[in-house]
């Protein structure tokens, strides 16, 4: 499955899906979250996905069943606007409270010490961006961030690249 999460102002994330079912292809197997009125607070570190309450993130608010989907999906893009070349403060919160998808316990890999992973399956990351993002560094961060989640980066989107996306979705 497909799990588009769009956090965008001008909600891009219609559009692409539109464009997915246009496609034919992967109609049935996508989903949109579009996170306009969610509350979706930033990881405050306290570790309790790790110690207290394993694979749960203690923050109480709208994120949790957008973890659940993430965890299951095959591709999670993230559709976000960019601000001083970087995604949206919207974007990285998500993917800064995806921590409860891996354990506290490290390993080496390939030379790089990784958390290992709570489960067996871990969704392939990719970017569709609005504004003037940093093609170049918006890359390497979807490449680190698939990289520390076990799996691998999709690639990075312009918003009027956006049919390449799609053509890379499953």
């Amino acid at each position: 499955m497909v799990l588009l999460v769009d956090t965008t102002t001008k909600h891009i994330g219609k559009a692409i899906a539109e464009e997915l079912l246009r496609s034919g292809e992967n109609a049935p197997g996508f989903e949109l979250i579009d996170t306009t009125g969610m509350h979706i607070s930033h990881c405050v570190g306290c570790n309790y996905c790790w110690l207290k309450t394993p694979g749960v993130c203690a923050i109480q608010d709208d994120y949790e069943p957008i973890l659940r989907k993430m965890s299951k999906a095959d591709q999670v893009w993230l559709v976000s606007d960019t601000h001083f070349g970087f995604v949206s403060w919207q974007t990285k919160n998500i993917v800064d409270r995806i921590m409860p998808l891996v354990t506290m316990y490290l390993k080496f890999k390939d030379g790089q010490m990784r958390h290992v992973m709570r489960y067996d399956h871990q969704p392939d990351i990719g970017v569709i961006y609005t504004g003037d993002g940093d093609q170049g560094y918006l890359e390497r961060w979807c490449q680190r961030t698939a990289l520390n989640l076990g799996s691998r980066s999709l690639g990075v989107y312009s918003e009027s690249n956006g049919k390449e996306a799609v053509s890379c979705m499953l």
